[in-house]
């Protein structure tokens, strides 16, 4: 790179990131506190309308077959129409979905709601990726892709006590503490979806808040990363969507979402057996997310330093797997909680490293598919882990068998990373950009 284009590239990429990311993680720290929320709320809801461990998997896991369904289409849909429109419309049907599910009565209509509110959030998240390409060289998108995720654990640390104290509404103008959360936890995706409507630009091409030099240095960077990926291998749509790479990352995404929605919707309840209170359940159950806040970050930060993604995506992935099959055999309440918070590390540090690798060889409307087609498989495990997890619940009356069938995810998941590779020359910068356009 040119010595004199380093200041340009670092006020370009700190103005961008200054301008999004603030944003981007509050939105999805709402949306992944609406989509897990109910796992605070079953501490009271269950034994209100009468739910098994069973149906309460099943009904906290349908949400992500509705999220597999439309996860492609929702990401096409956002290309055709942009960024800004799209995610707001996303935004503002789940939080109204969101908000109904103070009114669920029974097993059918919490399926029914948590379905549709799989179906209204479809999109987000691979949406979002997609459009951080669109926006960051690749050099950078661990440690970006990092900050925007750290709001999953950021939304527990905070919306576990939150939605603890939450649930002490109880009787308040005749609704339960659990209405009251789902109630007072929807209206801010409500909000943002205005929010991001009038805030987000589509392309850099169009970003007027960016200088003259800054917007042309941009463009001409993302399109140079462009056409060295698609010297490679220029991927249509429907080859990416079929390719054997990508649907081997939807399963290594797979344990990933196994390890991470197993905890997430059971945590609660398995903390709830050391004899606490609700908001000491909320604190207690949110140590392994303030441990995978600090991951998230830093292990992100590290792989870019080192450009290096291979290791630093089988690493994380071991340790979890370890971590949440030594929490299995382990009763000690504390010596459990320290394991949990070990798989953190791992569960957390792996995510934003993963994500740099179909970014890597895909770009446009291949990009957007094969991200979404990522995600959706990945996602699916939304579904079949909390709904083993339940069922093993149910059958054994113990936790350990659903916590083993985690770790097991996470060790294949790390078993395909390393047989995979990956090419890192695709994501070396561009030998020759002309910041002059």
């Amino acid at each position: 790179m040119n010595p004199l284009e380093a200041p340009l590239e670092a006020r370009t990429v700190a103005k961008v990131s200054a301008r999004f990311l603030p944003l981007l993680i509050v939105c999805y720290f709402v949306a992944y506190l609406d989509r897990v929320n109910v796992s605070f709320a079953a501490l009271t809801m269950k034994p209100d309308l009468g739910l098994s461990a069973t149906a309460y998997g099943f009904g906290a896991g349908i949400f992500f077959l509705a999220y597999f369904l439309f996860e492609v289409p929702s990401n096409l849909l956002l290309v055709r129409y942009g960024a800004r429109t799209w995610i707001a419309r996303i935004m503002f049907s789940w939080g109204v979905l969101s908000g109904a599910m103070a009114f669920v009565s029974g097993e059918t209509s919490f399926y029914v709601i948590r379905l549709l509110l799989g179906v209204a959030e479809a999109g987000f998240f691979p949406g979002i990726i997609f459009f951080l390409t669109l926006w960051f060289p690749a050099a950078y998108r661990a440690r970006i892709i990092g900050y925007f995720m750290a709001a999953i654990p950021i939304s527990t640390v905070v919306g576990a006590p939150a939605s603890g104290l939450l649930l002490g509404l109880d009787g308040l103008l005749g609704l339960k503490g659990w209405q009251w959360l789902f109630i007072i936890e929807a209206v801010p995706a409500v909000i943002l979806s205005v929010v991001v409507y009038f805030y987000l630009t589509d392309r850099p091409a169009d970003a007027t808040w960016l200088d003259v030099e800054e917007r042309t240095w941009l463009v001409s960077r993302l399109d140079q990363e462009q056409k060295q990926r698609e010297t490679r291998h220029n991927y249509g749509l429907m080859e990416a969507l079929l390719n054997p790479k990508v649907l081997a990352l939807g399963v290594v995404y797979f344990g990933v979402v196994a390890t991470n929605y197993g905890l997430t919707f059971f945590l609660p309840q398995m903390v709830q057996e050391f004899g606490m209170s609700n908001f000491k359940i909320g604190l207690v159950s949110a140590l392994p997310y303030f441990v995978g806040t600090v991951s998230i970050v830093l292990w992100g930060r590290r792989s870019d330093r080192k450009l290096e993604r291979r290791f630093h995506l089988a690493f994380p992935l071991l340790v979890a797997a370890a971590a949440t099959a030594a929490a299995a055999a382990l009763d000690d309440p504390a010596l459990k909680m320290i394991a949990f918070c070990i798989a953190g590390f791992g569960i957390f540090g792996s995510m934003p490293v993963f994500w740099t690798l179909p970014t890597a060889f895909l770009s446009g409307p291949a990009a957007a598919g094969g991200i979404a087609m990522i995600n959706s498989i990945g996602n699916l495990a939304g579904f079949a882990a909390p709904y083993a997890m339940g069922w093993i619940r149910d059958t054994t009356g113990s936790y350990a068998g659903g916590l083993l069938s985690l770790a097991a995810s996470g060790l294949i998941a790390m078993i395909i990373v390393l047989a995979l590779g990956h090419d890192r020359a695709l994501e070396r910068v561009p030998n020759a950009i002309d910041s002059a356009g």
